[in-house]
């Protein structure tokens, strides 16, 4: 296989006014390619495309996009825009956007944070992580 494997998202005709959308909250994120049908788009250097499928399948959780993030200040900036606009915030990191896709935002040293005994019944207490309540625990 030559090619990198990418991810296809089904949407309800939105596929451009998504991808611009995701592609604004990442600072690198760009369309590469669009027809009525469908439009390729990158961010973070992973390739997508949004496919106007119709009405038939919607999205959930089954499938999510994880984002790790070094910083409060990252976390923050991506919980806020993609749970803007009709998104919808979950437990534990998890996010909907406006479209229906799930994120997770995640700080990078999750797993590392995670081995304080404590900090497992912080998280689930939350929404939106909070590094410093989970590096108090």
């Amino acid at each position: 296989m030559t090619k990198p494997i990418y991810n296809c998202l089904w949407f309800d005709n939105q596929a451009k006014e998504a991808a611009a959308f995701y592609c604004s909250i990442f600072k690198d994120g760009k369309i590469i390619s669009e027809n009525p049908m469908v439009v390729h788009f990158e961010i973070n250097s992973t390739r997508f495309m949004g496919l106007n499928g119709g009405q038939k399948f919607k999205p959930n959780e089954a499938v999510s996009m994880v984002i790790e993030c070094e910083s409060q200040t990252e976390i923050d900036h991506y919980w806020n825009s993609l749970s803007s606009n009709g998104g919808a915030e979950s437990q534990c990191g998890w996010v909907k956007d406006k479209f229906g896709f799930s994120w997770q935002i995640i700080p990078a040293n999750l797993g590392a944070l995670m081995a304080n005994p404590n900090a497992m019944a912080a998280l689930l207490k939350m929404k939106k992580i909070e590094i410093s309540i989970l590096e108090n625990a």
